[in-house]
């Protein structure tokens, strides 16, 4: 395989590049010289546009791009009507609030300037949940992601540019790493494959979240599968990488604990009544931690990779899968709606 740039150069700030880059290449100008570019150019200003104004049918002759705008990746002036804001991403999400910052600086400058409304969007080449991306969505920031691009470029793909090529080339390829998960052997899986498992996941049983925690001992891509109430506590289960987690909250962020009752205490109740409660329902993998923790979150019980997802030379089975999934999930939601005189 050549060398291709964008391998080298992975941070935002190239990404950021391209785009102006393409956005620019959008200008009537460069009809003459350069018209595949020049077209290409002007089918992703107009997809933009139509992501939030989707009658969006004019011409595009007049279009000025450039990068670090009030902190915005980047902008586009489109026929002297339109201005386009674009937070971009690669691996990384959206922090604090600042999408709503944007949102407003470029409101003024468009009330400022006789502009139409701008056009935000948060562009993602990515994976992200959609948990996440409905969250930016709320905030008034359409979403271009990876496969809207590369459906964008694939109608372009003859174009003789090396810098073009790179680009299309590299999310090609991500898409592709993407979807690996499903004829890999689990015990060869990475994070990219965690991911596309998720992802295959969000479609399927409709998981509350997933995405990646950092912590001193490496880090896992996790994922919550739901999030439900015994009595006062959140209890959900959480699949981390290998691990089918049954877990519960205690964070006082979320509930005022009672005075007369420990975390410890409440995460050996709700610990004996999973485990009571396995027998009776005949789940005989759900088994006891190595170890109990006593955070904010504290798992309670869990299920050994190879008894949910498969073993280390299998590949997956997606459909007994999410039939294993769905009957844990069922099963705890069962018991702790059930008064029990083992539960507080």
């Amino acid at each position: 395989m050549k060398p291709n740039i964008f391998d080298i150069a992975t941070k935002e700030l190239n990404q950021d590049a391209f785009l102006t880059w393409l956005l620019q290449y959008a200008d009537q100008k460069h009809q003459l010289s350069n018209p595949k570019l020049n077209d290409c150019g002007k089918t992703f200003v107009t997809q933009l546009i139509k992501k939030q104004i989707v009658t969006f049918a004019e011409e595009i002759n007049k279009v000025e791009a450039g990068r670090q705008w009030e902190n915005i990746d980047v902008w586009a002036e489109v026929n002297d009507k339109y201005l386009i804001v674009i937070e971009d991403k690669t691996s990384s999400s959206h922090h604090s609030n600042q999408l709503a910052r944007y949102k407003e600086n470029a409101e003024k400058w468009c009330k400022e300037n006789n502009y139409e409304i701008p056009i935000c969007i948060y562009l993602k080449t990515g994976n992200e949940s959609q948990s996440s991306l409905g969250h930016i969505k709320k905030q008034g920031f359409e979403i271009f992601s990876r496969l809207d691009f590369i459906n964008l470029l694939d109608h372009f793909k003859d174009i003789d540019n090396d810098i073009f090529t790179d680009f299309y080339e590299r999310l090609i390829r991500i898409e592709k790493s993407n979807n690996e998960f499903e004829n890999k052997l689990i015990k060869n899986w990475n994070g990219n494959d965690w991911q596309g498992f998720f992802q295959f996941l969000e479609k399927e049983i409709n998981i509350v979240n997933w995405h990646y925690v950092n912590n001193p001992s490496g880090g896992f891509w996790n994922a919550i599968l739901n999030w439900d109430y015994w009595n006062i506590y959140p209890a959900y289960i959480q699949l981390e990488e290998g691990k089918l987690c049954f877990k519960i909250s205690t964070d006082p962020d979320e509930l005022e604990m009672p005075e007369d009752l420990t975390r410890g205490e409440i995460r050996n109740q709700l610990h004996k009544l999973i485990l009571n409660q396995a027998k009776k329902f005949g789940f005989e993998h759900i088994r006891r931690p190595d170890r109990f923790g006593n955070g904010n979150y504290m798992t309670v019980c869990i299920v050994d990779r190879e008894n949910w997802l498969g073993a280390d030379n299998q590949t997956i089975d997606k459909e007994t899968i999410i039939k294993i999934l769905t009957d844990y999930l069922n099963f705890l939601r069962k018991i702790i709606s059930e008064p029990k005189k083992d539960s507080i």
